[in-house]
């Protein structure tokens, strides 16, 4: 009743069938027609997904190798990183409207634990307890390589028609950068290194300049380290020809840079993180590593030197203010998604993001 109130007032019906992208098993997936979601409820709103950016943790989830948790069964629609528009509104909804133009992002806390009280909703205390009101989607919750999905209005964002859904389904995708850099701080003048010049990486950088870095450093190899030129990287490491901690440590004159980033995940580059700061300086943990992955760290270093190390879970309260940056052209994402496909040729897209075809960074999925 509730879409079918909505759908008058703004004169669009729900069609009765969908195309999704889904999960029927571990690493298997195909794009089939599906019912449409339910109707939104109370706080929720029915978007059209116009725009998907395919995560690094997407290829994860479709394989299979967190199945059971991530997701946790089968059938299952992935995505999280997406940009649409409202269609339709849930019972007490004022601040959203049919026609809205909005970003999303992949988490929704409970909002009533200690941690979401404290606007800490990526660590909510409830997650997985869809009964308690917390939503992780495209992890547990389906997501949005769909036509249509529902969403809580607490996971979207009202973008200006200047921000294209390109555009905006990048917003999640920047969000841990500028998380991290609001945790550590960026002093005016500060040097930053940034280990992992891919998608969150690079826009990692040019956050790094709009808080007020002086320089960047970019630590990596290959065409994506030939890319951070792109993004402001003022030096460029190979760690393929040289020692990645003695030629950061060099281009400070000894002294460590004051914020260094690890956006890769890689095993060791936590430890190079740590030994590449200036004493009292931070570290930034974006790169989201394996399971199995253990780092062996300078304990007393850490200590004598104050190190502070900061865990930086999602982006907690960053989307507004990315979209901002964006549609007031500070931060450019544009040219991070020259490739771009229709949900039928996901697999096409899907192999262009994993395999990096023509020097791709971020690939995004239209299904629409």
């Amino acid at each position: 009743m509730t879409t079918v109130v909505a759908a008058r007032a703004s004169g669009w019906t729900l069609p009765d069938q969908m195309r999704a992208l889904v999960l029927t098993s571990p690493g298997k997936f195909e794009v089939q027609t599906v019912a449409p979601p339910r109707a939104p409820l109370a706080g929720e709103v029915l978007c059209k997904i116009r725009a998907v950016a395919i995560c690094g943790s997407d290829p994860e989830i479709i394989r299979g190798d967190l199945a059971g948790t991530w997701p946790p069964s089968y059938p299952f629609i992935p995505g999280h990183e997406w940009a649409g528009e409202v269609v339709a509104i849930g019972p007490g909804v004022v601040d959203l409207a049919p026609g809205d133009r909005v970003a999303g992002q992949a988490h929704c806390g409970c909002g009533h634990c200690a941690n979401c009280m404290e606007g800490r909703y990526t660590i909510c205390c409830n997650y997985g307890r869809e009964e308690a009101g917390h939503r992780h989607y495209g992890f547990i919750t389906n997501g949005a390589y769909a036509q249509y999905a529902v969403y809580s209005t607490r996971s979207v964002n009202r973008m200006p028609d200047d921000v294209s859904f390109r555009e905006g389904s990048l917003v999640d995708t920047a969000g841990p950068a500028m998380h991290g850099f609001e945790l550590s701080g960026v002093r005016p003048g500060a040097t930053v290194a940034v280990i992992g010049p891919g998608p969150i990486g690079l826009i990692g950088m040019r956050m790094a300049r709009l808080l007020g870095a002086a320089r960047v450093i970019a630590v990596g190899r290959g065409a994506r380290l030939a890319a951070a030129r792109q993004c402001g990287a003022d030096i460029l490491v190979d760690f393929e020809k040289v020692d990645a901690v003695k030629a950061v440590r060099e281009a400070t004159g000894g002294q460590g840079v004051d914020i260094a980033v690890e956006a890769s995940g890689a095993p060791g580059t936590f430890r190079q993180a740590v030994e590449m700061v200036c004493k009292g300086g931070s570290v930034v943990l974006l790169g989201v590593p394996q399971n199995h992955v253990e780092e062996p760290l300078p304990f007393k270093y850490l200590v004598h030197n104050e190190i502070a190390v900061h865990g930086v879970r999602a982006n907690p309260n960053t989307s507004r203010k990315i979209i901002n940056q964006i549609a007031a052209k500070q931060l450019r994402v544009d040219d991070l998604i020259p490739h771009c496909f229709p949900l039928e040729k996901f697999s096409e897209a899907l192999d262009t993001f994993v395999n990096r075809r023509d020097g791709a960074v971020k690939v995004v999925v239209e299904p629409n």
